[in-house]
């Protein structure tokens, strides 16, 4: 069974697969808008990577504040969730984000990625792979619908 994770950003969305055992996270892809409001394509990109990958679940990363409440860009994260379920009609789980795009520009660094456009072309895919495998790590065996960490 594999499972997508998208990390959503006001113009991009990170894309990250499971393997079809659902035990590691790969970075896919990372989806370009040129508007926070324009998400046709992106849906219909995600759509897309569903039916290639044959996914059957789908982790979205929600940007929860420090002290544990949701801000604007979760509620837009949630939003975006939904939109991703009505579009491909698959479960659609929220998990928490909170310092994944730390993480993975640590992670850019051990690799030695310099240069601004070098490390946003796949800091997102990278934050995807990270929620993703979170999730994988907590979770991956059992049905999961809060928005929680494991």
């Amino acid at each position: 069974m594999r499972i997508l994770g998208l990390d959503y950003g006001s113009v991009t969305v990170g894309v990250a697969v499971s393997d079809p055992l659902g035990l590691t996270a790969q970075a896919v892809e990372t989806i370009v808008r040129h508007r926070e409001s324009k998400l046709r394509q992106t849906l219909a990109r995600i759509g897309e990577i569903c039916r290639e990958y044959q996914v059957e679940k789908i982790v979205v990363g929600l940007p929860l504040n420090m002290n544990d409440e949701p801000g604007e860009r979760a509620e837009k994260a949630t939003k975006f969730g939904e939109l991703v379920h009505r579009r491909t009609g698959l479960p659609v789980i929220m998990w928490d984000e909170r310092l994944t795009t730390v993480a993975a520009d640590e992670i850019l660094d051990e690799m030695n990625v310099r240069g601004r456009h070098n490390r946003k072309a796949v800091i997102d895919q990278i934050a995807a792979g990270i929620i993703l495998q979170e999730w994988l790590d907590n979770c991956g065996g059992e049905e999961t619908t809060e928005t929680d960490r494991g």
